[in-house]
């Protein structure tokens, strides 16, 4: 599909019901919208915002992409799962992301912050990854990481150790998170945890629209 079809898709799936009074055409909130989780910075979406002689701040912008409250699409059945963990920086704060891609087409199935890595976290994460997709037929990908590993053995997931091939889907996932948050301090700048749980639901969406 061409990029262009899928960015109009994407547009279409952008929901504004939340919106209360029409102070801001629906179009370009669902464009604000849609180009910050492309890659745009807050204060660059706004200056998009005002060649259409639309004056609106930082904080807006973030509470409409918030409030859209997007999900990437579940009911997926892929044949093979790539399964990774990173830390990713919190303000202060360290945090492990968890994350699942299927490796065929890219597209990011699920994601998770957590404060800490351990057994329960893992075994959590993969019970929320069977309840959204049909993934007990894929293989997993999984590196050394025993959590991971510990996991799939537990849910009866068939997996394979692999470090580079088909895993390296998910490393790019992790590449373009860790660049936003680094290049745009705002999105996880005095954020609670679940609002950057929040990002990283509707940044599934935008990125499975867009690879």
């Amino acid at each position: 599909m061409p990029k262009n079809d899928r960015l109009s898709g994407c547009l279409d799936e952008i929901n504004l019901e939340f919106v209360e009074r029409e102070a801001t055409p629906r179009l370009l909130m669902k464009l604000s919208i849609q180009l910050h989780l492309s890659g745009l910075s807050l204060s660059n979406t706004v200056s998009f915002l005002e060649v259409f002689g639309v004056d609106r701040v930082r904080s807006t912008v973030h509470n409409w992409v918030h409030k859209a409250d997007l999900q990437p699409e579940t009911g997926r059945s892929p044949n093979h799962v790539a399964v990774d963990e990173t830390v990713i920086q919190l303000d202060n704060e360290q945090y492990w992301l968890y994350a699942a891609v299927d490796p065929d087409s890219n597209d990011l199935l699920h994601t998770r912050l957590e404060p800490t890595r351990n057994n329960a976290i893992a075994d959590r994460f993969f019970a929320e990854l069977r309840e959204k997709h049909d993934v007990d037929d894929a293989i997993f990908l999984v590196d050394g990481a025993a959590p991971l590993q510990r996991a799939c053995r537990k849910h009866g997931l068939d997996f394979r150790y692999e470090r580079h091939g088909n895993r390296n889907s998910v490393e790019r996932v992790f590449r373009e998170v860790k660049r936003r948050t680094t290049s745009f301090s705002n999105c996880f700048s005095n954020a609670e945890a679940e609002t950057a749980n929040e990002w990283l639901r509707s940044f599934a969406f935008a990125w499975n629209q867009l690879i």
